[in-house]
């Protein structure tokens, strides 16, 4: 017998967009940008087809093209003049993110502005804090980022972002008790209300090797296994997050987005609001398909952007952030 529930009833063109169930608009994007204090005009990244390193100077303006687009959101890396072993120039009150942070404020107060709050670029060695001697190095390698030594540097980080305007800290640096170190750093300096973006589930990826490109963040030594998730270890995952959110972190993320839509469903059952960010390798991969003619762009990133929202998340950070705005204008 023919079965009596036809799903194609509610497939016709002009009913599809009354029941379509997931629906990416632009306020899910946050769009991430490389301030560079060395350079006075836009640096091409190679590895990153369409992507630069903007000069500080030039902050206000993207901001402003951005809000004409309708992009509310910007997260900001930034690359300094000067690096040395504790990372310094990081937290300085003229330092490459707090001038950009004051250029967009000036020119789009409105822009919710994101700062990335770790140490790599801003370390002559490469890693996010301070490294020292590690009790269990493999092959001889006994040099380690020191977890509760480099806490002190993240809050230093933190609070000079929020002296600078930023809206929204993110510290990115999995160590463990960064968000609650924040957390009291920036309460007893008064910004109760600056919210926290942790980089709550950040896995030890392959897809990171273009940013590395991008933020100048090359490790001298070794890798960041010790400090950042196995990607074979969800239930380890999720742990990560879920003490985030005890220690008092308001927004989740997990990253890399493509590869891991199993962690973002998990992590949303926490309650907070969670981003998800398709990162530099995820965004490298789309536009070298494309350029050789393999896939279709458009459709390929607006695909990815989907089954990132359907996976649970409430935000996404995309370098595709202003060409998904303009695509999501023209399906109106």
């Amino acid at each position: 017998m023919f079965p009596e529930r036809r799903l194609r009833r509610l497939r016709k063109r002009n009913l599809q967009p009354l029941f379509k169930e997931t629906v990416l608009t632009k306020d899910d994007l946050i769009a991430p940008y490389f301030f560079d204090e060395t350079i006075t005009q836009k640096k091409p990244i190679d590895s990153m087809p369409g992507q630069y390193r903007y000069p500080v100077y030039q902050a206000g303006n993207i901001a402003e093209k951005l809000k004409k687009q309708g992009v509310r959101a910007m997260l900001l890396f930034g690359i300094p003049k000067e690096k040395d072993a504790a990372g310094t120039s990081a937290w300085i009150e003229d330092g490459v993110i707090q001038k950009a942070v004051f250029e967009i404020k000036s020119k789009v107060p409105e822009m919710v502005v994101i700062t990335d709050v770790c140490a790599c670029e801003y370390t002559d060695h490469g890693h996010c804090g301070i490294i020292g001697e590690s009790c269990g190095g493999l092959k001889g390698d006994s040099l380690d980022l020191l977890n509760d030594e480099s806490l002190d540097i993240m809050a230093q980080i933190a609070v000079s972002h929020a002296k600078a305007g930023c809206d929204i800290v993110a510290p990115s640096c999995m160590l463990d008790g960064m968000v609650m170190t924040i957390r009291d750093a920036l309460d007893d300096e008064g910004f109760e209300e600056i919210p926290i973006m942790s980089y709550s589930t950040k896995f030890s990826s392959a897809l990171y090797g273009p940013f590395r490109d991008a933020a100048d963040s090359k490790m001298s030594f070794g890798d960041r296994s010790t400090y950042q998730m196995a990607y074979e270890n969800p239930r380890e995952a999720f742990l990560e997050s879920k003490l985030d959110l005890m220690e008092g972190a308001d927004i989740l993320m997990v990253k890399p987005a493509g590869f891991y839509h199993d962690i973002i469903n998990k992590v949303s059952s926490l309650g907070l609001p969670v981003a998800a960010y398709q990162v530099s390798g995820e965004y490298s991969m789309i536009k070298a398909a494309s350029e050789k003619g393999w896939i279709d762009e458009k459709k390929i990133v607006m695909e990815s952007l989907i089954a990132i929202k359907r996976a649970g998340a409430d935000l996404i950070i995309t370098y595709y952030a202003e060409d998904a705005a303009r695509w999501i204008d023209e399906k109106k």
